[in-house]
């Protein structure tokens, strides 16, 4: 993909190393540990900028999005997490797709993880993880 830029808006980055490059070096500590965290459940993920953030994909399809703002990480597992972690995510401000993670505080790398183990187990149902869903959630599929 090639870089551009719209009036107002930074450059798109063209991997994960340019997008964290312009952020300090706190932000970049800890967009690199959620990489390193998802990484680490998802060896098989590529990584890739999608809607102009960091992206891993799996089986060419989207797993998880994460993006830094001003006073927050965004983390994106889609919807449908969203939705079944609901009730683990009530001292956070979320939207549909959408956790916003406060940098004044720890990143929940539990809840990240699990998270992310839901995200394989759509997009694969033979993950080998079964993450535990809250009580009165869904089934996977």
């Amino acid at each position: 993909m090639q870089a551009w830029e719209l009036p107002g808006m930074r450059k798109v980055a063209s991997d994960f190393e340019d997008y964290f490059k312009d952020f300090s070096p706190e932000v970049r500590q800890r967009l690199q540990t959620l990489r390193q965290t998802i990484q680490a459940l998802a060896p098989e993920a590529t990584e890739a900028i999608s809607y102009a953030i960091p992206t891993f994909k799996l089986n060419g399809k989207n797993l998880v999005h994460f993006a830094a703002f001003k006073k927050h990480i965004g983390f994106f597992p889609g919807a449908r997490a969203m939705q079944v972690f609901a009730p683990q995510l009530s001292e956070y401000k979320i939207s549909k797709g959408t956790l916003q993670l406060p940098l004044e505080r720890p990143l929940p790398l539990e809840l990240i993880k699990t998270m992310v183990e839901f995200c394989l187990s759509q997009l694969n149902p033979s993950f080998a993880a079964s993450p535990e869903l809250p009580q009165g959630s869904a089934s996977l599929h």
